[in-house]
C-alpha cells in the first residue's frame, strides 16, 4: 500500500458520514488491544477555542520535557496534522501502517454499522500514541462530546472551553442542549475545568455535580504572561490551560518556567495568524460561527483600528452565514466573497447581498476563486481571509508553501446516523 492508497481508503470512509455514538469506537479499540488504556489524557471539548487550548496545553507539557500526543480536527492542509507527537506530524509511512492494520479489522463490522472516517482516525491516533509511548495525550473532541468517538477515554481532566451555537443539527437548537452534549466528556470524580459562561455554565455544573466531578470555573483572562497567540479570547483560553496544568500538579508536576515557555512559543495556525506579503499584512482566521466572528471583530478593533480593511470571505452553507456577515461586513471598506472549495460552500452572490445590506458603503464584489481574490487585493494594506477553516487552510497553502500534500477534502463528510 502506498500513502496515496491509504488516503484513498480514508476518502472512502466519507461514505459512512458522521456517527454519534461510542459503540463502533469501543469495538474497534478493543480489536486493537485497547491502546487508550495505556495512555493518559486531557480531554478538551467546546464550541470555539478548543484547538487553541489543546495547542497551549501541548506546548506547556512539551516544554516540561514530556512526550506529548496531540489529536485535533479538522486539519488545515494535510491529514497528518490531526495526529502529532511533540508537534511532529505522523509520517506518511506511519499512516500507511495504521490504515493497513485497521483495514483488516474493519471486516468485523457489517456495512450498516461500518466505522466512519472520524472513528477510524480516532483509533489511528490512539494506536500511534500508545506505540510511541506518549507520556500524555491532549485529546480534542470532534463533534460535541457525549457521543463523540473520542469519549471512550477516561482522562486526568475534562476541559470545556465555551459553548456557543454551532452544529445545531447534531447537538441541539439551544445553548443548554449543546452544553449538555459538551459536558458529556465529564467523568465520575475526574476534575473538570471550564471558562464557559451562563447559561451553559449551569448545565456543566449540574453534570459535574451528578458525576461528583470537582468543577473549576475560569473567568479571568491570563495576566501579564507572554502569549504567542493573538486576541483577548486567547488569553482566556490560556488561563484555562494554565488552570488545568495547576489542577494536575499532583499527577504531572510542571514548573513555572515550562508554563511560561509553553505559552510564549505556542503555535496554532489559521487562528488570527499574520502572514506578511511585501507591504501587505494578511490575517488568516477561521471564524466559522458567530462567536468566532465576534472574537475576530474584537481583535480587529483592538489591533487594527486605524487601518483600511479588506475582507475576503467564504463560508459554508450549513453555518449561520447571515450572522457572520452581519458581524464582519461592517468592519471592512472592501469585501470580496468567494466560494470555499467545498460542496458545502455558501453562494458568494448571496454573501454579497447580505454584506451589502449591513455595509452599503463598502466596495463589494465576488471572485471566481480564492486565488483570484488574493490576486485582486495584492495592493491592499490589510486583508482578512476568514469565514471557514477550509478557506483559511487554502489561503495558508497559497501563501506559505510547504511540502505537505493538499488533503483538505478529507474534512468533508455528508449524511450521518445517530446511535
Amino acid at each position: 500500500m502506498t500513502y496515496e492508497d491509504a488516503i484513498k481508503s480514508l476518502y472512502g470512509l466519507q461514505l459512512f458520514g458522521a456517527n454519534l455514538g461510542l459503540e463502533n469506537t469501543q469495538k474497534l479499540a478493543a480489536l486493537c488491544g485497547s491502546p487508550h488504556e495505556q495512555l493518559r489524557f486531557i480531554h478538551v471539548a467546546g464550541t470555539n477555542g478548543k484547538g487553541s487550548t489543546c495547542a497551549m496545553l501541548e506546548s506547556i507539557y512539551r516544554a516540561a520535557g514530556l512526550r506529548v500526543g496531540l489529536f485535533t480536527s479538522p486539519h488545515l492542509i494535510s491529514f497528518r496534522e490531526r495526529i502529532q507527537i511533540n508537534r511532529q506530524l505522523i509520517t506518511e509511512e506511519e499512516v500507511v501502517a495504521q490504515v493497513q492494520h485497521i483495514q483488516i479489522l474493519l471486516r468485523e463490522f457489517p456495512k450498516e454499522t461500518h466505522p466512519t472516517f472520524f472513528e477510524v482516525v480516532t483509533i489511528m491516533a490512539l494506536r500511534h500514541f500508545a506505540a510511541n509511548e506518549c507520556d500524555l495525550a491532549i485529546w480534542e473532541t470532534g463533534l460535541g462530546g457525549r457521543l463523540d468517538a473520542t469519549n471512550i477515554v477516561t482522562p486526568l481532566a475534562s476541559v470545556v472551553t465555551n459553548v456557543q451555537l454551532d452544529h445545531e443539527k447534531w447537538l441541539g437548537k439551544t445553548i443548554e442542549e449543546i452544553a449538555f452534549e459538551k459536558a458529556g466528556i465529564i467523568k465520575p470524580e475526574i476534575p473538570v475545568l471550564t471558562c464557559a459562561s451562563e447559561p451553559a455554565l449551569s448545565v456543566i455544573a449540574k453534570v459535574a455535580r451528578s458525576s461528583k466531578a470537582p468543577l473549576s470555573v475560569v473567568a479571568e483572562p491570563l495576566g501579564n504572561m507572554e502569549l504567542a497567540l493573538t486576541g483577548d479570547h486567547q488569553r482566556l483560553n490560556a488561563a484555562l490551560a494554565v488552570a488545568t496544568v495547576r489542577k494536575l500538579q499532583d499527577k504531572i508536576p510542571i514548573n513555572g518556567d515550562a508554563v511560561r515557555s509553553g505559552l510564549r512559543n505556542v503555535s496554532w495556525p489559521g487562528r488570527l495568524q499574520i502572514v506578511k506579503r511585501k507591504n501587505q499584512t494578511i490575517l488568516l482566521d477561521g471564524a466559522h460561527n458567530p462567536a468566532g466572528a465576534r472574537a475576530l471583530r474584537d481583535a480587529l478593533e483592538q489591533d487594527f483600528a486605524s487601518v483600511a480593511r479588506t475582507l475576503v470571505l467564504g463560508i459554508m452553507q450549513d453555518k449561520d452565514y447571515k450572522s457572520i456577515c452581519d458581524i464582519l461586513a461592517p468592519l471592512a471598506t472592501r469585501i470580496i466573497t468567494c466560494r470555499v472549495s467545498s460542496q458545502r460552500s455558501a453562494d458568494p452572490n448571496e454573501l454579497v447581498t447580505l454584506c451589502r445590506t449591513v455595509n452599503p458603503a463598502a466596495r463589494i464584489s465576488t471572485a471566481a476563486s480564492l486565488e483570484t481574490a488574493l490576486a485582486s487585493v495584492a495592493d491592499d494594506p490589510l486583508v482578512i481571509v476568514t469565514g471557514s477553516l477550509h478557506l483559511t487552510g487554502h489561503a495558508l497553502q497559497l501563501l506559505v508553501p510547504s511540502d505537505c500534500r493538499d488533503e483538505r477534502a478529507l474534512n468533508e463528510w455528508t449524511g450521518g446516523k445517530t446511535n
